[in-house]
């Protein structure tokens, strides 16, 4: 490794504060469309070859209003919430508010839905122990509690409203630290056929309180703008050592103008086409493909995209690196939302090739990347929960770099959440593992994949 030719923290920091300052980038917005642009003049400033875009299909989605009403006891309430992304308009619908109890679905037939939609606190300790191995010199795991980005229903969280036959829901983001109502979930770019909001946790106290004093009723207006557009993955090459394929990559788009989410993810690949664009071409173990999808917020349509249109290629890609997430750890003791003083939980998702899983150890070690889990694709479900999951799905060996922060999908991912001292080290460690896989071909990195 040239360490030397590695791009020091104050340019990789720039990068993010340029994405950031455009605005909010989800598929389609002019933020968005902006950085399509930028990034492939940055991709032709390195001198990388082959830059060029390739169209995505998915649905564009921008919310217009969204207004709740509550009435109870002779008194109401008027409060601003967030639509649920893709949901169904409704201009003003009016019905009884019923709290939804999962031991008595029905009370909320033809109601509208109230819904106590809490994200999930894990010890730490159960999920080291779904990683294959674990680097956290300072035993931080055994104290500690990941608030994560998700509530027990993950993207389905409407269902339990619709499969009891709700006339609209309204989360309530109980315990949500920051008390936000901007969470921008679900991010699968489904539509669902059910008028849907957020409301902050202390507004559904509130509305709770008013329940107690007689039958409430609610009206709900949300309104957005919702339909078909292109976007693109943009995607640059680098000759290497031989014609398999390093695929190096990341997303462009976000659920706000997200800092974490995924500017950072953009920087750390243009962090890594800094560095090998300088590299003799016979260092660079493999040809690298350098790809920031589309449509991450659109359920991943990008990276769905790329493996379906390039399915002759997939045979010959030695490794699948995403960057994805260099985030600071958050937290709400005292009910006060606050820096922890720690790096966000790393999690490295690796394919299950021991020779491989090392290389990705000695990395993380070398660059003392403390709090890292090296985590098996299929450890939360059937594919890694990151962009890149994609590959996995069509048996490319992979290492995909991820944190999960609870702020992931909100407006509060601003530029203080960016854990700056990783950004170099995850760099190197990036490096070093694309450097392991020299002289390695794709027939025998799937040759070492072990079964679960």
């Amino acid at each position: 490794m040239h360490t030397e030719l590695i791009p020091a923290e104050p340019q990789i920091y720039s990068w993010i504060e340029e994405v950031f300052s455009h605005g909010v980038r989800r598929p389609g917005y002019d933020a968005d469309r902006w950085a399509e642009a930028w990034i492939a003049r940055q991709f032709r400033a390195f001198g990388l070859e082959r830059v060029r875009t390739e169209p995505v299909e998915l649905p564009y989605w921008e919310p217009q209003r969204g207004a709740l009403t509550v009435e109870a006891g002779g008194a109401a309430l008027d409060l601003d919430c967030f639509p649920l992304p893709h949901t169904a308009d409704a201009d003003g619908i009016e019905a009884p508010l019923a709290v939804y109890d999962a031991s008595a679905p029905e009370r909320v037939r033809g109601a509208i839905a109230l819904c106590d939609t809490p994200l999930m606190r894990t010890p730490q300790l159960l999920m080291r122990a779904l990683a294959t191995s674990v680097y956290d010199p300072d035993a931080t795991f055994d104290r500690t509690t990941h608030i994560l980005p998700f509530s027990n229903l993950f993207q389905d969280v409407t269902r339990p409203a619709v499969d009891a036959g709700a006339a609209a829901f309204i989360g309530v983001l109980s315990g949500y630290p920051g008390d936000s109502r901007d969470y921008y979930v679900p991010y699968d770019g489904e539509y669902r056929p059910l008028p849907a909001a957020w409301v902050r946790g202390s507004d559904g106290a509130r509305i709770a309180g008013m329940m107690r004093a007689g039958d409430a009723r609610a009206r709900l207006s949300v309104t957005s703008r919702r339909e078909p557009i292109t976007s693109y993955n943009i995607i640059a090459e680098l000759p290497g050592a031989d014609d398999e394929t390093v695929i190096i990559g990341s997303h462009h788009d976000g659920p706000w103008a997200s800092a974490v989410e995924d500017a950072s993810g953009i920087a750390l690949v243009l962090a890594q086409a800094s560095y090998w664009s300088r590299v003799p071409r016979e260092e660079r173990p493999h040809r690298l493909v350098f790809l920031l999808n589309a449509g991450h917020m659109a359920g991943g349509a990008g990276a769905r995209a790329y493996c379906a249109g390039h399915q002759a290629e997939l045979a010959r890609v030695v490794l699948e690196v995403h960057l994805e997430h260099t985030a600071r750890e958050f937290g709400d003791g005292g009910g006060v939302l606050a820096p922890t003083g720690e790096p966000e939980t790393r999690w490295w998702f690796t394919s299950r090739n021991p020779a491989l899983e090392s290389h990705v150890r000695g990395a993380i070690e070398a660059e003392d990347l403390r709090r890292s889990m090296i985590m098996p694709p299929d450890a939360f479900g059937p594919r890694p929960t990151t962009d890149g999951g994609e590959f996995h799905l069509h048996g490319v060996p992979l290492v995909n770099f991820l944190t999960a922060p609870f702020y992931l999908f909100d407006a509060m991912d601003t530029l203080d959440k960016i854990d700056r001292p990783s950004l170099a080290p995850v760099t190197r460690a990036a490096v070093r593992i694309i450097g392991s896989t020299a002289g390695v071909s794709a027939a025998a990195m799937r040759a070492g994949v072990v079964a679960k």
